[in-house]
Order: C-alpha cells, then sequence, then structure tokens
C-alpha cells in the first residue's frame, strides 16, 4: 500500500475531475489517500457548488467526488 496526496489549487472544473479522479483510482486500490484544496481550489468544498458540469471527456466532479466523501477521505482545506 502506498500513500497519495492529491493537492487542488484551481478552481477549473477540469483540474477538479482529474483530482477526484485519480484520488478514487488510488482508493479503490486500498492506497491510503489525502486530498487537499488550496487556494482557489477551496471553492470545490462548497457543498452547495454544481458539480455536474461536464469536461470535454463527458466526465465531471460528481462521478467521484461523492465517492470519496462516502470513503471518509481526509480533505484539508
Amino acid at each position: 500500500m502506498a500513500r497519495f496526496i492529491f493537492i487542488l489549487g484551481r478552481d477549473d472544473n477540469e483540474a477538479a475531475t482529474r483530482c477526484f479522479q485519480f484520488a478514487k483510482v488510488a482508493c479503490d486500490k486500498d492506497h491510503q489517500v489525502d486530498l487537499f484544496l488550496i487556494d482557489d481550489g477551496v471553492q470545490w468544498a462548497n457543498s452547495e457548488r454544481d458539480l455536474s458540469q461536464k469536461t470535454v471527456t463527458g466526465d465531471c466532479p460528481n462521478d467521484y467526488l461523492p465517492y470519496l466523501v462516502e470513503k471518509e477521505v481526509p480533505t484539508g482545506v
């Protein structure tokens, strides 16, 4: 098992989707995962934010973030 730390520092849908996706993949593989939202990335901590905006690949933050919340991945803001 490895430890992964994912840091999101931008208020950007594409970057957030990839960050959450990679964190989910690592978590699925039973690695220890930590997520940090810094700078403009703290906007993703807003529980009222629309997480359904699609990326160019057709996925969205809502495809991954609820899983991380369910698994209680530690998230620093």
